[in-house]
């Protein structure tokens, strides 16, 4: 096409022309949203299964996703020893003391009931109390004893990797909750990015159309406005990881690594509200993979316990009842101190929380992070996109 042929083209369709950037920059906005929100729902699948629907890539990659920034937490910011260490043992056992004697008293109770229910029955009240508090007084100094051992055997007896993943993806919403709000920003950018280079390559799609008039130009351009955009506005985010000049005048560095300290902020409070909680640490210590590790050695305090208590009657003891029925009642108290301690631990919840101050704990450590570990927060979710 000459010139003449072009600028007619234009004056007679002015409107087309004005409308292809428009047009452009709607579509790069909506496939924005459109993709954003496709990536954390449906919490489930919806469809005929296995490809006919969509469930959301965040929840169907929950556990990827889990494992992948559970890496990131173990590997530069939790120590499960020196979460350990930062508590103060003698108040942790201060906050335990008063629902423990309550649950020794009525484990007590039943127990004796249960293997010596005529003696327990023809006991004074007296007599029983007495019992009673003499086993509440050594309590303490038992589980003294678990705790220090506990402390000599973390790893074999919590596993810190499995708590942090099944608590992220236990509920997925809490998993989407941190990744959203970690990277609300960026994804605010990048759905703003949609207008902005849609709109850019739908001049260079008007201009192409000019010269060209080929059929092909539309379709091709509407594709390259989807995949060009993403591609820079991802590289935006994370690109350059320091401040570099470009052009000689524009000074750019990746949105999230410039958020850098507001980010720590908003991630080591989600963390902290969500995952590293005393509630979460506590039933992945009860229930979790090494649970039976800690079953284990509670009960050896426990049948060191009863035998010290037992005493010189201990024999006498092991006779009246049969020695596979006295291993039996020191297998049934460890049974039930387990089954009470969820709700003994829950009277330490708010005590540990403020000890162990994940929070700030958690936000002075990610600012120490390398530009490398600290986008490892976010891409990867955003490799998904």
């Amino acid at each position: 096409m000459t010139v003449h042929e072009i600028l007619a083209d234009l004056q007679a369709n002015w409107l087309l022309y004005c409308a292809m950037p428009v047009v452009a920059a709607l579509i790069g906005y909506l496939t924005k949203i459109l993709a954003i929100k496709m990536m954390f729902s449906p919490l489930e699948f919806i469809g005929i299964k296995p490809f006919l629907g969509w469930q959301g890539i965040v929840p169907r990659k929950a556990e990827t996703m889990a494992g992948i920034a559970c890496e990131t937490l173990t590997s530069n910011l939790i120590d499960p020893a020196e979460i350990w260490n930062k508590l103060d043992h003698q108040r942790l056992l201060a906050e335990l003391e008063a629902p423990m004697l309550v649950a020794v008293e009525s484990i007590t109770s039943e127990v004796a009931s249960h293997y010596q229910a005529g003696l327990w029955q023809a006991l004074p009240k007296s007599t029983k109390q007495r019992l009673i508090q003499r086993i509440q007084k050594e309590a303490p100094a038992a589980v003294k004893l678990v705790m220090d051992d506990i402390g000599s055997n973390l790893t074999e007896v919590f596993d810190l990797k499995a708590m942090i993943v099944n608590s992220m993806t236990r509920d997925k919403r809490v998993i989407i909750r941190i990744l959203k709000e970690t990277g609300s920003k960026e994804f605010s950018f990048i759905r703003r990015s949609g207008i902005y280079f849609g709109f850019g390559i739908g001049i260079v799609q008007a201009v192409t159309w000019a010269l060209t008039h080929s059929p092909w130009v539309m379709p091709l351009f509407g594709g390259f406005v989807g995949y060009f955009s993403d591609w820079i506005a991802l590289k935006m985010v994370f690109r350059p990881m320091e401040p570099k000049k470009f052009f000689g005048f524009f000074t750019w560095q990746g949105l999230f690594l410039k958020r850098r300290l507001e980010v720590c902020e908003v991630h080591a409070r989600l963390i902290a509200e969500e995952v590293m909680t005393a509630r979460n640490l506590f039933e992945a210590a009860i229930s979790g993979p090494a649970a039976d590790r800690l079953y284990a050695l509670v009960n050896k305090h426990v049948q060191d316990m009863v035998d010290e208590q037992a005493g010189y009657a201990r024999p006498l003891m092991v006779y009246s009842m049969g020695s596979q029925r006295y291993q039996a009642m020191k297998s049934d108290i460890t049974a039930k101190l387990m089954e009470r301690l969820p709700d003994t631990l829950r009277h330490a919840e708010a005590f540990v929380d403020q000890e162990l101050d994940m929070r700030n704990t958690l936000a002075s450590k990610m600012k120490l992070m390398t530009p490398t570990q600290f986008e490892g927060l976010l891409r990867p979710v955003f490799q998904q996109y």
